[in-house]
């Protein structure tokens, strides 16, 4: 089984990352902030004006470590990876059923009742947790809603007609999270339908921004067992853009991303107070809180749950890699279909 290695996120501004023996010392003025065992991280994780020594680089190159730059706001800006891993076979096969149109509907299919099938799971938790039937009624219509919606999945025919399927649900879906909000804070979170590039309210802020983790570990999870991260069966291909990532990360998008950010409003550990209005409507998490979101990020993977294709207990940070496997197999035909990582 993969071995489950943790992220380095380096968000505090120029903070200078080297190598000292086998250990990664961050320092902070010269000042020793904290020093890690290199063998403990699979990849680093850099937040707007962190520097790099050319040591660490060439190691992290070197051990097949990635080592990712995004802008403070959690945006992709590069990536650094040293040579392509995995069977060329195995990328030569993705591409040919790539162009299969059956395949990748099928998939494609796969991957979209996946998501709306989790967020379901997501609204139908909610509405037997919430204490008024304001916020039950519209939960449950929601949730019925989305039952309709995966119904009607085996009904497209065509890769159109299944996005449209999918964007109908996210508007339903995203708009009945704001009935999970405490009442106390409900006003200061409202979301207004999913926003993003720039994110037009606090809700939004710290979905794109766990989004922004989701994604980076599904790529990671796809590189590692040799899939082309570029090359996706969902979503269009467009230069730049990791459309198989953006496949795999659907079905977590709800259960690792969304659940978290109700738990953290929902919780007090993220506050008005931690997000800056930006002109023109944008709205920016602050550093200090995006301090808090990825540490409870990395304990939201270590929290364990149940495969229920594997029937034993993994890690939730384990599953991108695990659903990669299965994405991989699929793809060489020794499996019929993907299945995608369902939640009780």
């Amino acid at each position: 089984m993969h071995q489950f290695l943790n992220t380095l996120f380096v968000m505090t501004p120029n903070a200078y990352i080297h190598l000292e023996s086998e250990t990664l010392r961050i320092e902070v003025e010269r000042e020793k902030k904290m020093q890690v065992p290199i063998h403990h991280i699979g990849s680093v994780v850099c937040f707007g004006d962190v520097m790099l020594s050319p040591a660490v680089m060439h190691r992290c190159a070197d051990d097949g470590r990635s080592v990712v730059l995004l802008d403070r706001n959690g945006r992709f800006k590069a990536r650094l990876e040293g040579p392509v891993s995995g069977n060329i076979l195995l990328r030569q096969a993705q591409f040919k059923m790539a162009d299969n149109v059956g395949f990748a509907l099928d998939t494609a299919k796969a991957v979209i009742a996946g998501k709306l099938r989790n967020a379901r799971q997501v609204l139908l938790r909610g509405a037997r947790e919430a204490a008024d039937e304001k916020d039950t009624d519209p939960l449950g219509r929601a949730a019925d809603s989305l039952a309709i919606s995966i119904r009607n999945i085996p009904t497209a025919d065509n890769l159109d007609t299944l996005r449209g399927i999918e964007g109908d649900a996210a508007k339903t879906y995203f708009s009945a999270l704001n009935h999970m909000v405490r009442w106390e804070v409900r006003e200061a979170f409202a979301m207004n339908g999913r926003s993003r590039r720039p994110p037009r309210d606090r809700f939004n802020a710290l979905l794109s921004f766990i989004y922004s983790m989701v994604m980076n570990d599904c790529r990671s999870a796809l590189e590692s067992v040799g899939l082309d991260p570029q090359l996706g069966f969902l979503h269009a291909m467009r230069p730049g853009r990791a459309a198989l990532a953006l496949d795999l990360m659907e079905e977590f998008r709800a259960i690792l991303a969304d659940r978290l950010v109700l738990t953290l409003i929902n919780r007090g550990q993220v506050s008005e107070k931690d997000f800056l209005d930006r002109p023109g409507g944008a709205v920016h998490l602050q550093d200090d809180a995006r301090k808090t979101v990825v540490v409870a990020y990395q304990e939201r993977k270590q929290e364990e749950v149940t495969h229920p294709l594997l029937d034993t207990k993994a890690p939730i940070g384990l599953l991108p890699h695990l659903q990669a496997r299965f994405l991989a197999r699929t793809i060489r035909g020794e499996m019929e279909g993907y299945l995608p990582f369902l939640i009780k």
